[in-house]
């Protein structure tokens, strides 16, 4: 059993209490959300081009897919940013970066060497993005500060 002056501190404590980490935390999202909202502008400046590679991959409704995934990075990373639907956010852009990984950069099935070292440089970028992104997901459910603290869950 937790002592009751223990468990006082526990539920008052937060992620965010120590000096700064409200600060850094903004940092955090302003740099992952913001990054991934710009890579999904580059889905529509390039989307000619995305669109030839996502059916070289074999994705159904390359253009489409191209465009989806475009918006949900734009949507997912700005939502981060500004604190809106985080947990929605949060937790496509997990999904996202997880299945693009291994769909978009099968590193393994590539016998060229400089384009399997590009793929595999693809797929760990995303692969630990994924990792940010339920880091975030981890911390939906906590009210974050500087955010518009608006959402679903």
């Amino acid at each position: 059993m937790i002592p009751s002056d223990l468990t006082t501190v526990v539920l008052q404590s937060t992620p965010f209490g120590s000096a700064g980490a409200a600060e850094v935390f903004l940092l955090a999202r302003v740099l992952f959300g913001g990054v991934l909202a710009f890579m999904g502008l580059n889905h529509f400046t390039n989307l000619d081009e995305m669109t030839g590679y996502a059916e070289f991959k074999g994705l159904p409704a390359p253009r489409l897919s191209v465009a989806f995934s475009g918006g949900l990075l734009v949507l997912g990373g700005l939502g981060l940013v500004v604190g809106a639907f985080q947990v929605l956010a949060a937790g496509a852009l997990a999904v996202f970066l997880l299945v693009s990984a291994v769909t978009m950069h099968d590193f393994w099935s590539v016998d060229d060497p400089e384009e399997q070292q590009n793929e595999m440089t693809a797929f760990l970028k995303n692969a630990f993005g994924a990792g940010a992104a339920l880091g975030f997901l981890a911390l939906g459910g906590v009210a974050w500060p500087y955010a518009l603290g608006i959402g679903a869950f």
